[in-house]
Order: structure tokens, then sequence, then C-alpha cells
């Protein structure tokens, strides 16, 4: 953690309007953002169920604005505080509906954000279109920007890949609204109107930001990302103007109970960040030895020989594990994936990246300080 990290009021809820806090706090500091900002919805009229109940709308004086002018003044001046406090590897995530988010993302790239992803919260259980004039509204969108154009910035793609079944995590998450125990209530009556589901809250905190970094939400609410933030092992800092939201989510949050940091257990590991371990290490290393036959794939009866010098050899052919792979299947290929080695100890054919796990952990073991 940055020095100017912490300075910052980690794991507080500060009571006050975002732009007069924000500028109070350490530029560059910030590892990620997530807002949920007012969507000047612009109700007009009370909104009735065929059974003639209300329906509980957004119609708090917070999401109230004179005109469009008076709303884009205040999304360009708390988009640009947050600008000030983010790191420049920084991300920011806003959520917003047809209201607000077009508007919103114009803003943004005036403000030099450059614009990563826009996700769509599909909603599994969406409230009905009550008087049958409109398509129901059943999604809401996400805009995903980084400081910096150009800059690295966090994004854990194996942890999304995981959480996806092993498949490429897509720009659609259908996740249902906030309903039962997880819908806080407040002398009985629905605390917050738009409490956002801790699923919708858990990947954009997974995704882009890493365990012991630092997650400001401008817009606190009743603390749904300070909470995930807990739970993640990540640092909060928390804004938010209303103080009976303020009461609840520090009741929320001081209640989340937070397990010992493993970091099996919430690190996902990268290939992409892996120490790069050639064929040939494991020949000189004698995990593989010269004269060794390796097999294409866990079937089949194509084989190549495991030459002295990392090489391999295939039918008068010389290349390395990749150029012999790519030749035989005419096509691109992975070495580490295509070539199998016989294991005596399973008796069964095994992928060589085995062996190169096998060398990653020992010599990880190897560099470790004595207890």
């Amino acid at each position: 953690m940055s020095e100017k990290s912490r300075n910052l009021p980690l794991d507080e809820i500060i009571q006050g309007n975002c732009l007069d806090v924000l500028p109070k706090l350490p530029a560059d500091s910030v590892d990620l953002i997530f807002a949920d900002p007012p969507y000047n919805l612009q109700l007009q009229g009370e909104l009735w169920r065929p059974n003639l109940t209300r329906v509980d709308a957004v119609d708090d004086e917070w999401d109230k604005f004179d005109n469009f002018a008076q709303y884009d003044e205040f999304t360009y001046a708390w988009l640009q505080a947050c600008r000030r406090v983010l790191k420049p590897t920084g991300t920011l995530w806003v959520i917003g509906s047809y209201h607000n988010i077009y508007r919103v993302g114009k803003i943004l790239q005036d403000l030099n954000y450059w614009i990563l992803n826009d996700v769509v919260w599909v909603k599994a259980n969406p409230m009905p279109n009550f008087r049958g004039v409109r398509y129901t509204n059943a999604h809401e969108t996400l805009l995903w920007v980084q400081k910096e154009s150009g800059a690295k910035y966090t994004f854990n793609y194996p942890a999304m890949k995981n959480l996806n079944e092993g498949l490429q995590m897509r720009s659609d998450w259908y996740i249902p609204i906030c309903t039962g125990v997880e819908r806080l209530k407040d002398n009985g009556k629905k605390a917050h109107p738009t409490q956002k589901p801790e699923a919708l809250l858990y990947r954009v905190i997974l995704s882009s930001s890493n365990p012991g970094d630092v997650v400001l939400d401008p817009f606190f609410g009743t603390g749904t990302s300070g909470a995930v933030a807990r739970k993640l092992h990540r640092h909060f800092v928390g804004i938010e103007l209303d103080p009976g939201y303020v009461r609840l989510a520090r009741k929320r949050v001081d209640s989340v109970l937070q397990l010992e940091f493993d970091p099996p257990l919430f690190i996902t590991p990268n290939p992409r960040h892996l120490k790069r371990v050639p064929f040939g290490t494991l020949v000189e290393h004698g995990f593989l030895k010269p004269g060794q036959q390796l097999f294409l794939g866990p079937h089949g009866d194509i084989t190549a020989k495991v030459l002295a010098d990392g090489a391999l050899s295939y039918q008068g052919q010389r290349g390395s594990i990749h150029q012999i792979a790519k030749s035989i299947r005419n096509g691109p290929s992975n070495g580490w994936t295509s070539w199998y080695f016989w294991d005596e100890t399973s008796q069964k054919r095994q992928p060589i990246d085995k062996l190169r796990q096998i060398y990653r952990r020992d010599a990880a073991q190897e560099t470790q300080p004595a207890q």
C-alpha cells in the first residue's frame, strides 16, 4: 500500500457530500472507485400496481434535479473529484439507467477517462411495466473506465473465468435484484430504494482490485460496496450524505465477519504473471531426459524425441515444443498443453505443463526465507 493510501480514512464511512469530502482526500491514493450516483429519474406522478398498491419508487430529494444542465454540472464535478484521488493505474465503475448513463458516459470522455467496457446488468427478476406502455425495464448499464488510457490496470481475468465455469466472462451479467434477507429494512420498510445486490459488487471488486487495495464509494448508501470489500479483504472508504443511511451502513459493515487472510483463498493465480520457464530448463534439471519420448496429446501414436538442448526431433525436423506441435497440427499450438510424458507413478500420460508447475513450486520453496 502506498503512503498516500495509508493517509486515507481506511474502512470508515464519512458522513457528508462527496463534493466536499473528495477534495480533502490525498490525490492518487485510491485503487478502485465504484459509484452508484443519483439517476435523475424524472418521475412524474405516482405509480400504482394493478392490485391498487402504490409502487415504492425513487422519489427522494437526492435524486431530484431542476434540469439536465444542473445534473450534468453535478456529474462533471463528482467525476472530476474522483479522477483526482484515483491512482494513475486505477479504474472506476459507474452504474446507471437509460435516464442518466449516456450523459455520464459523455462526461467521462470529456474528462479523459478511457472506457474499457460497458457491462449490462440483466435483472433476473425486474419490476414489471404496470401500465403496459413500454418494454419492461430489465437492465442497467455499468461503465468501467481507467484514469489514464494505456496505463496498466487490474483485471483478474482468471478469477472471472473461474466464476463463469471456465468460460470467458461476458459483458452481460444475469443477476437478480436485491430481495429477501439481503434487502435491508428500517422500521419494517425498505431502507434504500436502489440497494444493489452483493453479487453485482462481488464481480466488480473481485475483477478490478486485489486484496489490500482501497475501494472508494462516493455514494455509499447502505454500504453494499463496503460489506463486499470486507469479505474480499479490500479496504474501503465510504462517503454518504444521509445520516440514516450512514447509521445502517455502519451496522451492516461492522456485522461482516472477515475471514483470516489466506492468499490461496482470495488470490486467483494468473499464468501471465508466472515466471517464464523454458522447456530446456526441465531437461537441465532432470525432469526430462535426452532421448525420452513425448506424446502429442493424451491419446494417439504421434511421438517426438527430447534432445539434449531442449529441442524436439520429429521425422527429421528439429524445433521447439511449440514449433513441432504447430507443424504436425498445421496450426497454432501451445507446446505446454500439446505434449505429454509417460508418468510412472500414475501409469498414464501427463501434460509436460505439470512438470513446469512442479519446477515452479520447488523453485519458490527454495527462495523462501528461513523461519
